[in-house]
């Protein structure tokens, strides 16, 4: 599979200057660009204020893609497809919902299938990506047990956040399989003394994950650490999305203590490469 950034990963950097941002990640040899957008219903693109003509350009001038687009909310979402057709990428994730109950998991199913209609009437693929709050357990049944069971999306597994909601990486990429598209890889500090999995002892089963506050509130930034630098078996996940089919890995790096976001990608990237199952053009 190919290797490529989540440009999460540079958040405060693209706020202040994007353009400048991501011709660094670029120059860093990042090639492949999944967007993360929590202003969708403001802005159909990046989230940062940049034209179909500028992102062309700068993709153009370097050869990287675009090959994957979180969006947040996907209320308005024909603005949304237009942008990304316009600078040749046809995937886009929806990156962190809440739910409150069964009941909520059901009703923001419905909305996922609707997006999911107007996404392949468009030669889209709409996928789902993964945080803990899908292993919590309604009526028995985790969501995205239920999301699986329930919808037609397509799916990116974060295998860092799939062993903090307590289940094996490995075992849910096979179980998914055609379904799972994308990767995205973090890495879990061995400086730490936490448990991995937050439902043994940080978060009670049945506990209130309705909001980004309450799924923030018993978490500890010093658990990431630049990726292939920590304790996750990233090897494992490697075969496992490989063995499946899947296309690209994307590199997140959500904190770092490093003195830039950019020496923190270029630290990943050099960390990364000693695995092997990867290319990264």
């Amino acid at each position: 599979m190919k290797v490529g950034i989540q440009l999460y990963s540079v958040r405060n950097a693209m706020a202040k200057d994007p353009i400048a941002t991501l011709r660094q990640v670029v120059d860093c040899g990042y090639k492949y660009l999944e967007t993360a957008n929590y202003n969708a219903d403001k802005d159909p693109g990046t989230g940062f204020g940049v034209s179909p003509r500028e992102m062309n350009k700068i993709l153009d001038d370097s050869g990287a893609k675009v090959v994957g687009a979180h969006m947040d909310p996907l209320d308005n979402l024909q603005p949304i497809l237009d942008y990304f057709e316009a600078i040749g990428c046809k995937r886009i994730g929806i990156p962190m919902p809440f739910f409150k109950d069964l009941d909520d998991v059901k009703r923001q199913c419905d909305g996922f299938n609707l997006a999911d209609e107007q996404c392949k009437a468009r030669g889209f693929q709409l996928y789902y990506h993964n945080h803990y709050q899908e292993f919590q357990k309604f009526e028995g049944q985790t969501v995205l047990d239920y999301i699986y069971d329930n919808t037609q999306l397509y799916f990116e597994v974060d295998s860092f956040w799939a062993a903090r909601g307590g289940v094996d990486p490995v075992a849910l990429m096979e179980k998914l399989g055609r379904r799972l598209i994308l990767l995205h890889q973090k890495d879990f500090s061995k400086d730490v003394r936490e448990p991995i999995n937050v439902f043994d002892g940080l978060v009670a089963p049945d506990a209130d994950l309705s909001s980004l506050e309450k799924f923030d509130a018993p978490l500890s930034n010093d658990v990431f650490t630049e990726i292939g630098t920590g304790i996750l078996p990233i090897q494992d996940y490697i075969n496992a999305g490989n063995k499946v089919g899947v296309e690209y890995i994307f590199l997140e790096q959500d904190h770092t203590k490093m003195s830039s976001e950019i020496e923190s990608i270029k630290t990943s990237m050099e960390s990364f490469k000693k695995f092997s199952g990867i290319e990264w053009a």
